[in-house]
């Protein structure tokens, strides 16, 4: 395993966060939850109105070094999106429903004095503080694919380890069937916890879910970073869950519970409309989301701020040969 060299993977891109003109986003996107209905062809339309000379509003935050080891297996030879894309367009509605908002209001969370707990059915609970997370664990980067229930996708290279390590030391017992992920309330911090209108009327806090056997795939990753530096607060700071073989919206960001349990746990999109997003979210072309088709996604690469590419969907986000077995007796089309 070859140590990073960080001064190459800073160069890929600027770390500058790309902001759009409110005034578009709400002539293509409209005000209120139902942005998350656009369709595929106005989010190609989205990207035509950033422009280059867009400067930050909010003050840059202080991203730190991380070290880390590069496991061969999960480096890649895919083009790496954006990082000013990475860390400048995204969904986190408890700081607004454009994609922009996270960059520019999420600077007021506080992360600090933070800590994560883990117990439910375990044989030693834990709460652990920043210091153990970034210290108790190896780092390592892992360069993974990232789709979007709204049909966009990036490729992204984490840093963090994985959950199975975490899990591993709070010795689940037999009871342990589910793992169910809670993200921080501070409505004070996190002004769509505070306004229905801000943060598309979704119950807070955010809460998800996995099966224990999915938490504990070795490619379900805790991630504290991106790009060689400690995860922005608004990608999830200080540490989020990814899962590259479901929808992005189970990469639940900003934990600080981790409770396993014996039933299937709530999760929040589910709560909200159960019809359109399942528990188990995973990455399939063939099931559509009843608003737009899965079949096919529009790339955010390495190219103008407006270009994307149309690409085809992949079953299991590209994963199936670590992942399908998880699923072998289960209809994909009913348990979606």
């Amino acid at each position: 395993m070859k140590k990073n060299r960080i001064n190459n993977l800073s160069e890929i891109t600027p770390e500058s966060v790309f902001m759009m003109k409110r005034r578009n986003l709400l002539k293509l996107l409209g005000i209120g939850a139902a942005g998350i209905a656009v369709s595929s062809t106005v989010k190609a339309d989205l990207f035509s109105w950033l422009t280059e000379d867009n400067k930050p509003t909010t003050p840059k935050s202080s991203r730190k070094e991380l070290q880390f080891i590069q496991p061969e297996e999960y480096q890649s030879s895919l083009q790496l999106t954006h990082e000013d894309k990475v860390i400048g367009y995204n969904n986190f509605y408890e700081f607004g429903l454009n994609k922009s908002d996270p960059a520019k209001y999420a600077h007021t969370m506080k992360t600090e004095e933070w800590t994560l707990t883990i117990d439910g059915e375990v044989n030693r609970p834990l709460t652990l503080n920043l210091d153990d997370i970034n210290h108790r664990f190896q780092l390592e980067e892992r360069i993974y694919r990232m789709r979007c229930v709204e049909a966009w996708s990036m490729v992204i290279p984490w840093i963090g380890f994985p959950l199975a390590s975490l899990l591993s030391l709070v010795e689940p017992n037999s009871r342990a069937k589910y793992v169910a992920f809670e993200t921080r309330y501070a409505p004070q911090e996190m002004r769509g916890q505070d306004s229905r209108f801000i943060g598309g009327g979704l119950q807070y806090p955010y809460v998800e879910g996995l099966r224990l056997d999915e938490a504990m795939n070795p490619l379900t990753l805790l991630a504290t970073g991106v790009y060689g530096k400690s995860l922005p607060n608004q990608n999830g700071a200080p540490i989020r869950l990814v899962v590259p073989w479901k929808y992005g919206f189970k990469g639940i960001k900003s934990i600080v519970k981790i409770r396993l349990t014996e039933s299937i746990p709530p999760t929040t999109w589910n709560l909200s409309a159960p019809h359109e997003y399942g528990f188990y979210a995973n990455v399939n072309p063939d099931v559509s989301h009843p608003r737009w088709s899965q079949a096919t996604e529009r790339f955010i690469g390495t190219g103008g701020l407006g270009q994307v590419t149309r690409q085809p969907t992949l079953l299991f986000n590209g994963y199936g040969d670590q992942v399908a077995h998880l699923y072998k007796d289960l209809d994909l089309r009913r348990n979606f």
